[in-house]
This record gives C-alpha cells, structure tokens and sequence, in this order.
C-alpha cells in the first residue's frame, strides 16, 4: 500500500535543490562571485578541492531536471535564486538581466509542467561584494540590502511565484561561517554568529513586510525555513531534560521565537547577556508575526545531556562535546544506523520535533523543507527505508493533530554538498559529474511509485 494514500489530499510533495549547489555557470550569464566562490578558492576549505564552478550544469540543463521532477509527479519544487545571478555584487545599481530570464525560464519550465515554485531567496549565496566592501552580515547595511534584492525578485517573478523563503538555516549561515569556520566565509568567533542572526532576522523581517505591504496583491505566502535536530534527553533527570530543552531553544527557538513572539527566548538572553543583541519595539514588531508558514529542515537526532561521558560527539557542534554557549553534550546511541555524512537515522525524531513545534508555536502550518539522506548508491535501499521511516512518522504526526501540510525530500539531484564537496550523494538521481549524465536511483523509482498512490508492485531498475 501507498504511504502516501492517508495524506491529506492538498498536502504539498516536492524535492529541493540550493542555486550554487546545482547550477554551475559561475562565470557566465553576467553572475558575480560569491562568498562560497572565495571560499572554495582557498585550499583546505573543501573535501578534495572542489568547487561549484560546474557543479550539476543546472543552469544549461535546467528542462531536463524538471522533466525529472515531472517524472517523479511531485506537485512543488523548492530551489534558490543566486542573489549574485541577480545583482552581481549585490547592489540594486547592477541588476543582470540575463540572470532574471534564467529564472524566469525556470519558472515557467516548472508551470508547463504542473509543478509550483517554491522560491527562497537566500541559500548562503551572498555577493561576495557586499561581505567584502560592506561587512555583509556583520553589519546592519545588509537589512537594506537584502530588501533591494527581494524587491527585485519580487517584481520580475511574483506574479508566478506564490510561495516563497526568505532565508534557508540561518542558524547554518551564522553558527558554523562565522562562529566555526567550516562554511563561507570562513571566519570562526564566538560572539559573531549573534550578530550575524540578528541581521539575518531583521532582513526576513524587512523582506516579509515589503511582501505583504506592496506587493500585498499577489496573494502570496512568505516564511523563512529554519534547521534543527531533534534533541532527546539522555534521561529523565531534569537536568538532563532542562540540557534537552535548552539545546532546542539555542537551536531553533533562536530564530523561531522572534519569529512568533518577537525576541529570542529567555534562555539565550540570560546566558549570552550583552553578547546577544536585542530588538527595537519596532523590530519586535515586525518580527513577530512574520511567517506565514514553519519551514523545517530535519536530517537527525541527537541525545542531550547535562554531563560529558565516552560517547559525546566532537563534531562542528562544538569542542569536547560542549555546544556553543549552551553546556550541553551531545552523543548518538551506538545502536542507530548512520548515513555517509554520520548523521544518525532515527525517524522519531522527526515526529517528537513536529510535536515539539506544534506545541510551542500554536501548531502552524508546517513544511518539512528538506528531508533527505547520503547514501553512494544506485540501489539505494536505504533512501528508500530513510524516507519511508521519516514520511511515517510525518503522517503519525499528522494524525496526532499537527498542522503538517508538505514535505520536500532533499534532494532532487547528486550536488555540491558544500564543505563536502562532490564526495556525499544526497540526491534521487544520480550525476555523473564527468558527463553531466543524469540516472534514476531505486528511490527515485520508488517516490514516483508513492506518489501515484497505487497499490501497484514497485520494480526497481538497480535492486538485485
């Protein structure tokens, strides 16, 4: 039987993809450099010198990938436009026009197709101008900036694109490429991603209230997508619980709370102090309200406890198993299964998380904005059962009374996986990188099979 049949019938199915992760064409098209191509210049910054010079050659081979999607019979595909693609070092005085008939292109493509756009505008794309010139997120100027650059999406595309993100895991954008280093631009503090969030946020904000102001007649929706894990308590003990619940409020309650009570939550203000900036009465009240919808990128789970043991995970999350400005360590049971990025799977927390939202913030309506798994592999069974896991717990969190209403599997493609570079495979469709060639995984014959919702046999091409 269909996992998907018990769906609700309007409930959104889609895959996703990020603008540097797939295009390629960094040169051509009138595009100016970006961050991540500064930092894919300087060796050691990425997994066998890799770069998104070429990357899946999205940009030339753009109706063949959404012919993929038309295949798979999704209904909406996610994807970023590259604020540099658009205005090369991204100022409104140098707007690229060939860079709005990309997308342009682009949009179309998918509505001749039936499928709808979902567009975020910043996937960690930043001119590398505007860090370079003026400070890019470090400073206050980019609020206006990044209002400039959504205005312009706005106007070329808004008449046919009607949902839209304004920014894609800012806890990623300021925690670990201004806080550890590992993403561009590279730089490592313990008081810069704090700022770096705040602007973040104060763009979002500017970027919703112009949506919603002039451009309110396009009858869209406009929210910004954050990431988090979910984070279990190693037991029962309240401080271990009390580590549980406040790793999840420095996680994804830094940039929900503002999001849906207009400042961050007591947590962060108390242990951080004067470190972490504070809002205006009028940023709070911008802020608050400013999402239409909870955008959710889920990959793993973590256990959370208040004291270190042999098992605490020295990882990017932090030195010795203590997380940021939050004394909490982190572990995974020996027992999970991992994938090759050595994330652990454990469906469940995927439904605890959708609980834990729901709870929290009035239970709005939620997409799950990425969801997927790296696996180097054709005969991709352990895609298949990932998402078969995680897609289970989705309808089990429905049924529970969460306002959950779409779901897009990260990702439509093999891509640049960032520091990783072309060495991990998250994608339904394999990419020779070589050729450019394009094969379909098990998993991509197995989600097309789902979405038709038939109780037909499923036959897939790679499996033994």
């Amino acid at each position: 039987m269909s996992l998907l049949k018990q769906f609700p019938s309007k409930f959104v199915w889609g895959t996703a993809t990020a603008s540097y992760q797939i295009e390629g064409a960094t040169t051509e098209g009138g595009r100016g450099d970006s961050i991540w191509d500064v930092f894919c210049r300087s060796e050691g910054n990425i997994a066998n010198g890799d770069n998104g010079d070429r990357a899946c050659d999205h940009f030339n081979r753009y109706p063949e990938d959404i012919q993929l999607m038309a295949d798979l019979g999704i209904s909406a595909y996610r994807f970023s436009i590259s604020w540099p693609r658009i205005m090369p070092d991204g100022t409104s005085g140098s707007i690229n026009q060939e860079g709005i008939d990309f997308y342009n292109k682009i949009i179309n493509e998918c509505l001749r197709h039936g499928i709808e756009p979902w567009v975020t505008l910043y996937h960690w794309d930043l001119p590398q101008y505007l860090h370079e010139k003026e400070g890019g997120w470090l400073r206050k100027d980019i609020v206006s900036r990044f209002h400039d650059y959504a205005d312009v999406c706005f106007q070329e595309f808004g008449d046919r694109v009607k949902r839209w993100i304004t920014i894609n895991e800012a806890w990623v954008v300021a925690m670990l490429g201004y806080g550890k280093g590992v993403f561009a631009p590279g730089l490592e503090s313990n008081d810069l991603p704090y700022i770096v969030g705040h602007n973040l946020l104060l763009s979002h904000a500017q970027a919703v209230n112009l949506y919603r102001t002039k451009y309110a007649e396009l009858e869209g929706q406009i929210g910004i997508t954050n990431n988090c894990d979910w984070r279990e308590a190693a037991s029962d003990e309240k401080e271990d619980q009390d580590a549980a619940q406040r790793a999840l409020e420095f996680f994804l309650g830094w940039f929900a709370d503002p999001v849906y009570f207009g400042d961050y939550p007591d947590v962060m203000k108390e242990r951080l102090g004067n470190r972490l900036p504070s809002f205006s009465d009028e940023e709070k009240s911008l802020l608050k309200g400013s999402s239409d919808f909870f955008g959710l990128n889920h990959y793993t789970t973590m256990i959370v406890s208040a004291k270190p043991d042999e098992l605490d995970v020295q990882s990017v999350y932090g030195n010795g198993g203590i997380v940021e400005d939050q004394d909490v360590h982190l572990k995974v049971d020996p027992k999970w299964p991992l994938t090759d990025m050595n994330w652990a799977v454990v469906p469940w927390g995927c439904g605890k998380l959708l609980r834990w939202i729901a709870d929290r913030y009035n239970n709005p309506p939620i997409y799950i904005t990425e969801n997927g798994c790296a696996y180097d592999d054709l005969a991709d069974q352990r895609r298949i059962d990932f998402l078969s896991g995680y897609i289970e717990e989705c309808q089990k969190a429905i049924d529970a009374g969460v306002n959950l209403q779409g779901y897009f599997v990260w990702s439509l493609l093999d891509n640049f996986e960032w520091a990783s570079g072309y060495s991990k495979r998250f994608g339904l469709h394999y990419v020779n990188y070589e050729t450019g060639e394009r094969i379909k995984k098990d998993s991509a014959i197995w989600l097309a099979s789902q979405l038709r919702k038939t109780d037909d046999p499923v036959t897939c091409k790679y499996s033994a």
